[in-house]
C-alpha cells in the first residue's frame, strides 16, 4: 500500500512538472519609434523579409494602438494601466528626472515569475532609474542588459542630456563598457546568449526592446547599400537601420529553433509608437507621426507568432492596446492579478487565439495631458475641458480636443508628388471628430455635423479624467550627472 501510494505521488509530480513545462515560452520584441509606413507588407520600400515571414506565419494585427511617446508605450506595456494611473501624463522621463514607473502595482515580469517564468530584459528600458528600486532587476527581471534612458549613440552608448553627459549600458546593475558594438548587434547578441543558457525546464520571457530605430541615424555601411537608391539621405539610412533589425530579430529565432525552443514561443511585436517624420521614419498614408495624437503616432504595428495559435497566417482587426499585452499573456499562461491596482488592459487572448471571439475592448483613452498650454475656448456646455490636450476612441469614432501635434500627411520622400500639407483650421480649433472605421486616414473631421457624438465623447473623457492621479514631471537634478556616478548613468539617489 505504501509503495502504491508513492507511485501515485510520483506520477502526480511528474505531471505537474510535466504541465508546467508545457507553458510556452514569451518573446517580447518592441522597435523604438517604428513607423506604420516602415515594415514591409504595409507596401514600404524598405525590405523586411524577416518580420513579413513572421508577420505572415502568425496574426497581423491591423487595428493595434500604441502611445505617441515612448515612456507612456512602455509603462502600459509593463503595467497594464493607463498613463493617467500612473502619472506618466506629460512626455517622456528625461535621464536627470527623479521619476519612474510608480512601484505600486506589480509589472509584467513580477507576475511571470510568480507563474513560474525565468524572465529576462535586453535593450531599452525608459521607465526610470533615479533610484535603484527602479532598475529592470528590482523589477522582477532576473537579469537586464541594456541602457535606461531615451536615446544614445549606437556605437559608443554614451548619452548626452544637456551638459551632461556620460555612458548609458548596464549589466544587471553594473556599468558596461561595449564601445564599438552597433547596438542592435549586441543587443541581439546578449538576447541570444539568453536563449543558449536557458534551462528549457523553465517556461523564458525574454523581453527586447531595440534601440532600433530611434535617433541618432547610425548604422553599419553594408546595411545602407542595398538602398543606395533611396536619395533622401536620412531615409536611405533609417532603412539600413530597419535591415539590421530585421536580421537580428532573425538571428534570435534561429537560435529558438537550435535550442528546440521555437514551437513552444510566442513571439509578440510592436512598436512603442508612431515613426519620427524628422529622423527618416514614416507613417504615410496615416495623418501625423510620433508625439502626435493622429493616426500617425497611435496606430501602431504590431503583430503575433506561436505554433500554439489556433489560427495562422490571418489579419486581426479587432481593436486591440499595448496596455492589452499584461492581462493578455498572464491569461495565456495561467497566471493571476493578484495584487494589481485596477487595470485598463483587456484580455485578448481568446479573440488573439480564436476569431469566434470577439475583442472586449470598447475605447481606447490615447491620453489626457493637463500640461500642454490649453488652445482656445472652452464649450459652454461641456463636461470636459475640450481646451487640454486628449484624444478617446470609443467603437468606430475617434475624438481628438486641444493641441493634437502636427496633422500633416507625409509620403516617404520618393513620392513627394504626393506631398499633402495638413488641413488649414483656425488657430483656436481645439476639437475633431473622425470615425476611424470608414476615414482612417482623418482626413474627414465631423465635428460640426455630429455634435451629439462629441458631447457622449467629451463626457467619456471627463469619465476617465476624474480617475486621473496628479502628473508627476518633477525638475531636472544635478546629481543626476553622470561625472558624479563614473562617467555612467545610473541611480542617483
Amino acid at each position: 500500500m505504501k509503495s502504491l501510494l508513492c507511485v501515485v505521488v510520483l506520477f502526480a509530480v511528474a505531471c505537474f512538472v510535466k504541465s508546467q513545462n508545457k507553458k510556452p515560452h514569451i518573446l517580447l520584441v518592441i522597435a523604438d519609434d517604428f513607423g506604420y509606413n516602415d515594415i514591409g507588407y504595409h507596401g514600404s520600400e524598405i525590405k523586411t523579409p524577416n518580420l513579413d515571414k513572421l508577420a505572415g506565419e502568425g496574426i497581423k494585427l491591423e487595428n493595434y494602438y500604441v502611445q505617441p511617446i515612448c515612456t507612456p508605450s512602455r509603462s502600459q506595456l509593463m503595467s497594464g494601466r493607463y498613463q493617467i494611473h500612473t502619472g506618466l501624463q506629460h512626455g517622456v522621463i528625461f535621464p536627470a528626472q527623479p521619476n519612474g514607473l510608480p512601484l505600486d502595482s506589480p509589472i509584467l515580469p513580477e507576475k511571470l515569475k510568480e507563474a513560474g517564468y525565468s524572465t529576462h530584459a535586453v535593450g531599452k528600458w525608459h521607465l526610470g532609474f533615479y533610484k535603484k528600486e527602479y532598475l529592470p532587476t528590482n523589477r522582477g527581471f532576473d537579469s537586464y542588459f541594456g541602457y535606461l534612458s531615451g536615446a544614445e549613440d549606437y556605437f559608443t552608448h554614451e548619452r548626452c542630456f544637456g551638459v551632461m553627459c556620460g555612458t548609458d549600458l548596464l549589466d544587471n546593475t553594473n556599468p558596461a563598457n561595449y564601445s564599438g558594438q552597433y547596438s542592435a548587434h549586441l543587443f541581439s547578441q546578449k538576447a541570444v546568449d539568453v536563449v543558449k543558457n536557458h534551462n528549457t525546464n523553465q517556461p523564458l520571457f525574454l523581453y527586447l526592446p531595440f534601440q532600433s530605430v530611434h535617433a541618432p541615424l547610425q548604422v553599419p555601411d553594408k546595411y545602407i547599400q542595398p538602398y543606395m537608391h533611396i536619395k533622401d539621405e536620412q531615409r536611405r539610412t533609417y532603412a539600413g537601420m530597419v535591415s539590421a533589425m530585421d536580421e537580428a530579430i532573425w538571428n534570435l529565432t534561429e537560435v529558438f529553433k537550435q535550442k528546440g525552443m521555437w514551437n513552444n514561443t510566442l513571439m509578440v511585436f510592436s512598436t512603442d509608437n508612431g515613426g519620427q517624420i524628422h529622423a527618416g521614419g514614416n507613417n504615410y498614408p496615416l495623418r501625423g507621426w510620433k508625439n502626435s495624437l493622429w493616426e500617425g503616432g497611435v496606430h501602431g504595428v504590431g503583430f503575433v507568432h506561436g505554433q500554439m495559435l489556433k489560427r495562422k497566417g490571418t489579419v486581426s482587426r479587432d481593436l486591440i492596446h499595448i496596455s492589452d499585452w499584461f492581462p493578455t499573456l498572464l491569461s495565456m499562461v495561467g497566471g493571476n492579478l493578484n495584487g494589481t491596482k485596477p487595470l485598463d488592459g483587456v484580455d485578448q487572448w481568446k479573440t488573439i487565439n480564436d476569431e469566434s471571439t470577439p475583442s472586449q475592448r470598447r475605447s481606447i483613452l490615447h491620453n489626457i495631458d493637463p500640461l500642454y498650454p490649453p488652445v482656445g475656448q472652452r464649450l459652454p456646455t461641456s463636461p470636459f475641458d475640450n481646451r487640454i490636450r486628449a484624444a478617446v476612441r470609443m467603437g468606430d469614432w475617434k475624438l481628438v480636443t486641444g493641441f493634437p501635434g502636427n496633422g500633416s500627411w507625409i509620403p516617404p520622400p520618393h513620392m513627394k508628388n504626393l506631398a499633402m500639407s495638413k488641413i488649414n483650421s483656425a488657430a483656436e480649433k481645439n476639437i475633431w471628430l473622425f470615425n476611424i472605421t470608414d476615414d482612417p486616414n482623418e482626413h474627414n473631421d465631423v465635428s460640426d455635423t455630429m455634435q451629439h457624438v462629441v458631447m457622449d465623447m467629451l463626457e467619456l473623457l471627463a469619465q476617465y479624467n476624474k480617475t486621473a492621479v496628479p502628473c508627476r514631471f518633477p525638475n531636472i537634478d544635478p546629481k543626476a550627472d553622470p561625472k558624479y556616478h563614473g562617467g555612467y548613468w545610473g541611480p542617483w539617489e
